[in-house]
């Protein structure tokens, strides 16, 4: 099955749906690992939308990106109670971003465990400088 197809499978699946949009591009994201300009054709013709409505959603939002990023990435919490926490000391301790794509976050959840990361779609918490770095040293 081509993208095209593939891309007009995930928007039947949310046809019906109360406001699909978003739900559309987070699958689409996730089976491509981007939302690409034809994507965005696709998902607007179908749902009559303009293109333009359909890049203004995903250029607003840092979790869809236009071309794929083969790094893995972390969501690092930078809201109040994990900044209260240390989390702006562990960015300085980051390591190099070209084996990570770092993403900040505004709240994860887990206020009370902080800082905390979402890696590979786990939470992580009560992380200081030498937990951050074995966990990423595991994702490369």
């Amino acid at each position: 099955m081509d993208d095209a197809a593939r891309i007009a499978g995930i928007v039947a699946a949310h046809r019906g749906r109360e406001g699909p949009l978003l739900p559309i591009l987070h699958d689409v994201q996730a089976a491509f690992g981007h939302v690409s300009e034809a994507a965005i054709r696709i998902i607007a013709h179908d749902l009559n939308l303009s293109r333009a409505e359909v890049h203004g959603v995903v250029s607003f939002y840092h979790d869809f990106t236009p071309a794929p990023d083969p790094r893995p990435a972390i969501k690092l919490c930078r809201a109040e109670a994990c900044q209260a926490r240390g989390a702006e000391a562990l960015v300085s301790t980051l390591p190099a971003q070209d084996k990570v794509r770092i993403e900040t976050v505004y709240c994860l959840g887990l206020c009370s465990v902080g800082p905390n990361a979402m890696i590979d779609g786990r939470p992580r918490a009560r992380l200081d400088a030498a937990r951050l770095a074995a966990l990423v040293d595991g994702l490369a």
